[in-house]
């Protein structure tokens, strides 16, 4: 017991309050923290990298499923104007063929009519002989044959010409309502593209910002803790060398020294342990702030989608 007893006082004042196993102790204990913030930092990297993955096969399935509509809606409209191009050729046929069906008809009843009149004007020369009443009368049937077929010439003309007329306004018209629809399209195209590109820009920028805020938080407590320790172990060196000078000095002066450097040593921790409070409530803040511009960005995509 006096051998121990002995051999503690002759280390308290050879090496002061702190003995080279308790400095071992906080020296494995500074290099265990700092392998743990490495690993927390890979780590963290390998999740960010991972979401970025996710991000990227996201964007690639909505530009297929956005290709892919687009893809569809052409193929419909091609479908529609291809129907509405077998209409009009269906009844363009039908008015050539109503066409040609009436001027048969009106052919069938001049040769009816022109057949009568050469029975009646046979008739009349037979009953008549009259040369003169013949020609008069033949004369008059020619000029009233002429303007008859001058007449149904001129009604065909303007039938076709109004017919004409009518396919042309309404080719227009068709062709000036497909303009429209295109033009529509490519503009709800256009603006769908730019919200998802204004979207990707926000949240490629909020994750450079965390990751930047994240280095700096890192290197700030690094650099704290490097002069902490750095502080400590001066202290312990000064006081070291202070005992080691002063070892004629009396018992009370020692020890207020060493009260001194306990005090100070207590300080210095409970600011280290201030600061990490304060690092924790940070971290756990920003962690919210994370979660709740996930889920603001998570409503903004389903709120998005459902109008889609």
């Amino acid at each position: 017991y006096l051998v121990r007893k002995f051999f503690y006082l002759w280390a308290k004042k050879t090496f002061g309050q702190f003995l080279p196993s308790k400095a071992r102790y906080f020296y494995d204990q500074k290099i265990l923290l700092k392998t743990f913030g490495e690993w927390k930092e890979w780590w963290t990297v390998c999740r960010e990298r991972k979401l970025s993955v996710r991000a990227d096969s996201h964007y690639r399935h909505l530009l297929h499923n956005l290709i892919f509509k687009a893809w569809r809606a052409y193929v419909c409209q091609q479908r529609v104007k291809r129907n509405k191009y077998y209409v009009a050729e269906s009844h363009a046929k039908k008015q050539k063929l109503f066409r040609t069906w009436k001027h048969w008809l009106v052919y069938v009843h001049v040769q009816r009519t022109k057949h009568g009149m050469q029975s009646v004007a046979l008739a009349f020369r037979e009953r008549s002989c009259l040369r003169i009443s013949w020609a008069v009368w033949r004369r008059q049937h020619y000029q009233n044959c002429t303007k008859h077929k001058m007449n149904i010439l001129s009604l065909q003309h303007w039938a076709q010409s109004l017919q004409f007329r009518a396919w042309l306004q309404w080719r227009e018209l068709y062709l000036y309502s497909r303009n429209d629809k295109q033009k529509e399209t490519r503009a709800v195209t256009h603006h769908r593209h730019w919200e998802l590109k204004r979207c990707m820009e926000a949240w490629l920028g909020y994750l450079n910002l965390q990751r930047a805020k994240k280095i700096q938080n890192e290197l700030a407590q690094e650099h704290h803790r490097s002069r902490i320790v750095r502080q400590c172990f001066s202290d312990w060196r000064v006081s070291w060398e202070c005992r080691r000078r002063m070892h004629a000095h009396q018992e009370d002066v020692e020890n207020l020294a060493a009260g001194i450097a306990l005090w100070r040593v207590f300080a210095h921790w409970k600011q280290y342990v201030v600061l990490c409070v304060e690092e924790t409530g940070q971290c756990e803040l920003a962690e919210k702030h994370y979660k709740h511009r996930l889920l603001v960005l998570h409503r903004f995509w389903n709120c998005w989608k459902s109008r889609l």
